[in-house]
């Protein structure tokens, strides 16, 4: 495998590590990377930024207004104020209609105006010593269970040498045993471990009682039993009956992002209340039993792990809350055809199910992380950013074509970086694209080394990291960003409250001081 996460096999196909939320791997003849940022950037992806930003325009507005008005005030002396009240005792209509303008104008802002979203604390779950899963064990199973030829073998070794994953991964119960067993019963029980324990440890670290709870939403991609994960929930931690649950299925490894957005616009409706994100994926089910190359992948990558989020509307937690939530930008390219399959469940030509790889999935996450990172561009860079920018862009529009637009600096709008783990080479063709340097990508390369690809959960593990490191301090900005079937981009941008540290029972309690460790190419 190369710098760019390319391995060649014997049959000659090309190979890039990932998974379904950016399996950076697809089977082709031809290297393929990421497309290169300098390509055309589209000027409606940049009007959409600003429409976002033009959509508070109300507030920067009033905010100077009210300045002139304080700086008016503070120079009018005894007399001046006598003088008013004695002119305003003879017009008191004109003070009756300025009154209710003023009321009727300070009650719709404060109705209108979005409530601020906090992040109180979250939870990841860390499987049991047990579950580990070296690649030499891996390997050794893969053999015995009688399914993979020599090909496939060989295929999955090779990936695994330079995917990025450590030796200390987790698989289900299931996978550990000849013959695999992967039953509903054994899903359920996977399921079951990952949600209960990421929540045990997060109402132990919060002390929020089960009760409080007003909103769960729970996301996994290729689980979906009856009753939902989420009724699974309520029935364990006996939620109340008015609990407002979704359970969001088959929407990839960037479902985490889109649950926080809906439990987002679900807290900007009801007052002074708790929601519950839950973020996982099911192995158990989803192992591939087949030597379909392009479907292969998944099953080095992919590994045990979920998170659960607390998130408040309560102006109370913010004292207590790690962050804020500041902006979330959805891209989804499902519209387009090749995009719409690039990640695909289907059956092989044995009639085995798995997830299918396109050999077009680098240049369609590409165009979807172009799109996104266009649209929320103009609502976190700063002003200087922001003019070389749409400069460029104008330029090349208008007078010279072949001008390369100009890649906006996002080290000088966030502090810290959380990049899905799909795989190595999505994390190396960002960290060159968007110019990182390596200490911007450590935390995500860190979780793909330490916790392997656990689909939607895993910018929660790379944002632990770096609270478990010391590294986050007050008015630090975080940016996730996640890809998913479909195809999604999607991105969370969180604003730290206080200096955060590492929660209780983080999942790099005792093993962060040996990270970040070099990971072989």
């Amino acid at each position: 495998m190369d710098g760019g996460g390319n391995a060649r096999v014997n049959s000659g196909a090309t190979a890039r590590g990932g998974g379904d939320g950016l399996p950076a791997i697809g089977i082709q003849i031809h290297s393929r990377r990421l497309p290169d940022f300098l390509q055309t950037v589209k000027l409606k992806y940049v009007k959409l930024g600003y429409h976002y930003l033009i959509s508070n325009l109300f507030t920067l507005c009033l905010i100077p207004v009210i300045i002139i008005i304080l700086i008016e005030a503070s120079q009018m002396n005894f007399d001046d104020i006598r003088q008013l009240w004695l002119h305003l005792q003879y017009n008191l209509v004109f003070v009756v209609v300025c009154f209710a303008v003023l009321v009727f104008g300070f009650t719709a802002y404060i109705m209108t105006r979005p409530r601020s979203v906090y992040l109180v604390d979250y939870a990841c779950y860390r499987a049991p010593d047990h579950l580990k899963a070296s690649n030499e064990r891996f390997m050794r199973h893969s053999r015995l269970t009688g399914d993979f030829d020599d090909s496939s073998l060989e295929f999955q070794r090779r990936i695994l040498e330079r995917s990025g994953l450590g030796e200390e991964t987790y698989v289900p119960e299931a996978m550990h045993v000849i013959p695999p067993q992967p039953s509903m019963a054994a899903a359920r029980a996977e399921a079951e471990e990952v949600m209960y324990g990421a929540l045990d440890n997060l109402f132990a670290n919060t002390g929020i009682k089960a009760k409080d709870i007003g909103i769960l939403v729970v996301n996994c991609s290729l689980f979906n039993p009856t009753p939902s994960l989420s009724a699974m929930i309520i029935n364990k931690y006996k939620l109340r009956g008015n609990v407002r649950s979704f359970n969001l299925g088959g929407m990839g490894c960037s479902a985490g992002v889109i649950a926080i957005d809906m439990a987002k616009d679900l807290l900007q409706v009801h007052r002074n209340t708790y929601a519950v994100v839950v973020s996982t994926e099911n192995i158990t089910q989803n192992w591939y039993f087949g030597n379909n190359k392009a479907m292969l992948i998944p099953n080095c990558l992919f590994r045990v792990g979920g998170a659960a989020v607390l998130l408040s509307n309560k102006s109370a937690d913010k004292r207590r809350a790690k962050y804020k939530l500041v902006h979330v930008v959805r891209t989804h390219r499902g519209a387009d055809d090749k995009a719409f399959r690039c990640v695909y469940q289907e059956e092989d030509g044995a009639g085995k199910i798995g997830v299918s790889l396109s050999k077009d999935l680098m240049a369609i996450a590409g165009g979807a992380l172009k799109t996104n990172i266009t649209t929320l561009g103009p609502i976190v860079l700063p002003i200087s950013e922001q003019l070389l920018f749409f400069a460029t862009l104008l330029v090349k529009k208008f007078f010279n074509p072949h001008v390369k637009p100009y890649i906006p600096d996002f080290k000088l709008a966030f502090d810290h970086f959380c990049i899905h783990a799909g795989g190595r080479a999505v994390i190396d063709e960002l960290e060159k694209n968007l110019q990182l340097l390596p200490i911007h990508v450590e935390a995500s390369r860190m979780a793909l080394h330490r916790f392997g690809n656990t689909s939607a959960s895993s910018i929660w593990y790379e944002l632990a990291y770096t609270e478990a490191k010391g590294r986050i301090r007050k008015g630090h900005r975080v940016w996730q960003i996640a890809f998913g079937s479909g195809f999604k981009c999607n991105s969370a941008v969180w604003q730290a409250l206080r200096h955060v540290k590492a929660s209780s029972n983080s999942p790099w309690d005792d093993c962060i001081d040996k990270y970040p460790v070099t990971v072989v190419s």
